[in-house]
């Protein structure tokens, strides 16, 4: 059985960058590091988990980090500009 989500049109609202600590992530979200140098908190909903293009940063980042994160989190080994983009494009699945 599938769970329908409503089509999110703007996906910047749900993109939310954080500096508090992981008991503030809402449920059904979780928060990842992102950024070449300077590593910023995002908290981004579960459901991007499903898609093939995030599934693809996650293995790169399994590629780079093993799973000794340096952040003590999930860390994206990308830009902060490709990450925006790419999650503004999953925001409309």
């Amino acid at each position: 059985m599938a769970i329908r989500m409503p089509r999110i049109i703007n996906a910047r609202p749900i993109l939310r960058r954080s500096s508090s600590s992981a008991a503030n992530v809402p449920k059904g979200n979780f928060a990842v590091y992102v950024g070449d140098q300077e590593k910023k908190r995002f908290v981004i909903p579960i459901a991007f988990l499903n898609q093939p293009s995030f599934q693809d940063l996650l293995s790169q980042s399994e590629e780079k980090f093993g799973f000794q994160h340096p952040m003590g989190g999930l860390t994206i080994p990308c830009s902060e500009e490709l990450f925006i983009d790419l999650t503004s494009r999953l925001g409309g699945f």
